[in-house]
């Protein structure tokens, strides 16, 4: 809820005794939304890289966010939430020094289960990728 801090409109969804969300928890919370002027929904789906990984939550495109720091293997230990993703964030990578972290093996291991996601490394404390980051999402809401 930290972007709520922010002013950002957000809520947030209980999923009770589930770890993850499903796509009727999303649509049930969609009256608790302000529409107006609105044309862009993120569906943060908290948790591990297993669980929320095989649920279709409605989205018109998934990112998911891959920290350096967590290592080079997670993409091949973890592939099912990689397979699905249209656009994995590689972040931290103001870290990447720090982390030992190879950045190349870990964009190889991503293609190796998800040739069709694109790779954007990001980082807001110095802002790099952000922009590409922002383009990409430009042209997801405009086609």
């Amino acid at each position: 809820m930290r972007l709520g801090q922010k002013d950002a409109p957000v809520i947030q969804v209980i999923t009770g005794d589930a770890c993850h969300l499903d796509a009727e928890m999303v649509w049930n919370s969609f009256d608790q939304i302000d529409w107006n002027g609105k044309r862009l929904l993120f569906i943060e789906n908290v948790g591990n890289l297993v669980c929320p990984a095989a649920y279709d939550l409605g989205e018109q495109a998934r990112v998911v966010l891959l920290s350096i720091t967590e290592g080079e293997d997670k993409p091949l230990k973890y592939p099912t939430i990689f397979k699905t993703a249209d656009v994995v964030l590689l972040t931290k990578m103001d870290l990447k020094t720090a982390a030992v972290a190879d950045v190349e093996k870990i964009i190889k291991n991503v293609h190796a289960v998800a040739p069709q996601a694109q790779v954007i490394s990001v980082s807001v404390r110095s802002n790099d990728g952000l922009q590409e980051w922002y383009d990409w999402l430009f042209k997801l809401l405009n086609g």
